[in-house]
């Protein structure tokens, strides 16, 4: 072809464009297909975005949920929480969702028990791989926190005997293991809290008594008190009596004085007494010579209540005991007079620090000894209290509140009127009119004369006063450790008593609302977390916060001849207090610990605030949740 022919050939192709089309169609699919591919695969890209982010929430809410009040001493989540982070977030995105694949989920706690997580994904594309991009790495971040605003937590906590009991499955007494539960639960919520927040914890151990006189002011309690004692009784008989001498003389020996120390209860006596020989001297005195080996102590007690003890230790001490009958000559008879004995209890009050003198001491005159010859009885004021003025309630929809002041909660005492003021237990001073050691006898609210010892409740055993109760405040973690490690279990189960205080120390308008009161005008969420491993249980030889109940002149709330039985006088006071507390506001929670749940307590809390725990795994689950509800649980990421 010449090259005319060639560039008229050319020219003819230009002016031809029906081949273009296909060309310029060609030359645009590919972009067409990737923006068409794209939005394909970006579209699933998103939706599995989307869904492992609401899977990855959902997973860390549900173990931060599961982990509650539970403290994980190395650091890691739990084996229990892990297993249900992981299970939500499994039903959220299941494995091959959307096509994908590589899908792994992993969790961490965090310092101020967040739990965070990350979860990745990788989403295969479809159109895209004809550019080179076969697969779309996912991954996301999510975080669950327990948020607190100001909080105030009240612990009533029943620490009877029956709380050195083991449960079932479990290896530590019921004690021990509130004790560490109580820990975590504090650890959790302090580890939990933002800058700013305040939350204060407060405690009223209780059984048929209550510890609560170092919280209050001297013009809170009376001057004077009666209490159930006794007095020598001249009966206006005689009677040949001998006349007897006797002696102690030293031979040899020493004593060792150890060190004093702090113990839980005064040491028991592990001397032993040896009889090394016996002879009568020419006038009839009659001589014993023993050989003393072992350890005594000398124990007092130290301001906080706790024993301090000063051991003795005994080195081949021998000393004579010798005795002899002079005779006998006609001498008055004498008994016991039973009967109230009032007392000035007034130098138990401190003015000057404004507050009550716990572990001081009242002596009564000639109340301690034989009724021949009476020595004077000290009984310790260990900081329990007598309730102050109330009535038999026979209905308890409508209690008169004038009357029943032990159930106002608000009220504070008038220094002029001893009804409303409460009064201090002398556990020692309290005879069982007219019951003997073998339970023998009937309740006297009179007088009764006898020659012996008629039952003394403190004696017995049947006065237990519990730990001293604490008012509320922030505590770290060796002030609620030191606390909770120094509980006592003693003592009977009377619930109306723990109720009546816990709510007392709690309410923002009764005895302690300038304490109480909301902080910078924040509010403040209130809560009473009841606890308890038994059902009523009260004793009428109790020597109470009530006095000693059937010889009380006048009755209080219970007398034996009352359509109610004391059980059900207890449990109905429960209620009233239960009813008081929430009117304040406050959130009651309800854990029965080793027995079953009580519909008094059931229905004291409410739906979903009661708990039933039958081992510690269960209370350790029931604060956890407790915890959680407290708190505000949300997604911080």
């Amino acid at each position: 072809m010449t090259h005319f022919a060639a560039l008229t050939w050319i020219k003819s192709l230009l002016r031809d464009r029906a081949g273009n089309t296909l060309a310029m169609i060609a030359a645009a699919l590919f972009p067409l297909l990737a923006m068409v591919g794209g939005g394909i695969d970006m579209g699933r890209s998103y939706l599995s975005q989307s869904r492992l982010q609401q899977a990855c929430d959902s997973g860390v809410l549900a173990a931060r949920k599961k982990l509650g009040s539970q403290i994980a001493a190395s650091g890691a989540i739990p084996n229990d929480v892990a297993a249900v982070g992981n299970r939500f977030f499994n039903l959220n995105f299941r494995d091959g969702s959307y096509g994908t694949t590589g899908r792994s989920f992993a969790m961490t706690l965090e310092q101020d028990y967040a739990i965070s997580g990350v979860a990745d994904v990788t989403v295969p594309t479809t159109i895209m791989t004809l550019f080179g991009y076969s697969q779309m790495p996912i991954k996301v971040k999510c975080q669950a926190r327990l948020n607190f605003s100001n909080t105030d937590v009240m612990f009533v906590l029943d620490t009877t005997g029956s709380m050195r009991q083991t449960n079932p499955g479990d290896s530590a007494p019921k004690i021990n293991v509130l004790r560490q539960v109580v820990k975590a639960f504090h650890a959790q919520l302090e580890g939990s809290k933002t800058a700013g927040t305040r939350i204060r914890y407060g405690f009223v151990p209780y059984s048929s008594n209550i510890n609560v006189g170092g919280l209050l002011k001297p013009d809170w309690m009376v001057n004077n008190w009666h209490y159930q004692g006794r007095v020598q009784h001249d009966t206006g008989a005689t009677e040949f009596a001998p006349t007897i001498k006797e002696n102690w003389t030293y031979v040899s020996g020493t004593e060792t004085q150890g060190s004093s120390t702090i113990v839980a209860s005064c040491p028991r006596d592990t001397r032993t007494w040896t009889k090394l020989r016996y002879w009568v001297d020419p006038d009839g005195t009659q001589n014993t010579e023993y050989l003393v080996n072992g350890t005594y102590s000398n124990c007092t007690f130290a301001d906080n209540g706790s024993v301090v003890s000063a051991p003795v230790t005994d080195t081949d001490y021998r000393y004579i005991y010798s005795y002899k009958n002079q005779g006998s000559t006609q001498v008055p008879v004498y008994d016991w007079r039973y009967q109230p004995v009032t007392k000035d209890v007034s130098s138990l009050k401190d003015t000057t620090a404004n507050a009550m003198r716990v572990w001081n001491t009242i002596t009564f005159p000639k109340m301690a000894g034989e009724a021949r010859n009476p020595s004077d009885m000290t009984t310790w004021f260990s900081g329990c209290i007598e309730e102050r003025a109330t009535y038999e309630i026979n209905d308890y929809n409508n209690v008169d509140f004038t009357q029943a002041l032990d159930l106002d909660l608000d009220r504070v005492p008038d220094p002029g009127n001893p009804d409303t003021q409460w009064r201090p237990m002398l556990h020692d001073a309290s005879f069982v009119r007219s019951m003997d050691w073998g339970g023998n006898g009937s309740f006297s609210q009179g007088p009764a004369d006898y020659k012996w010892d008629y039952l003394n409740a403190q004696w017995a055993r049947l006065s237990a006063c519990p730990s001293p109760a604490r008012k509320l405040g922030e505590m770290n973690a060796s002030a609620i450790a030191a606390y909770v490690d120094a509980l006592q279990a003693r003592g009977s189960t009377y619930h109306d008593i723990g109720m009546i205080w816990g709510g007392r120390l709690l309410s923002p308008t009764g005895l302690f609302a300038a304490e109480n009161a909301d902080l910078d005008g924040k509010a403040t969420r209130r809560n009473l977390i009841f606890l308890t491993d038994g059902q009523t249980a009260p004793l009428d030889v109790t020597y109470g916060t009530y006095g000693i109940e059937p010889i009380e002149q006048p009755y209080r709330r219970w007398s034996p001849g009352s359509s109610f039985t004391l059980t059900q006088v207890v449990e109905n006071r429960f209620t009233v207090a239960c009813n008081e507390v929430k009117k304040r506001n406050i959130t009651v929670w309800v854990i029965s610990f080793g027995t079953s749940l009580n519909p008094m307590l059931s229905e004291c809390a409410g739906p979903g605030h009661a708990f039933e725990a039958q081992d510690s795994a269960a209370l350790s689950d029931a604060f956890s949740k407790i915890a959680t509800q407290l708190g505000d649980l949300r997604i911080s990421k």
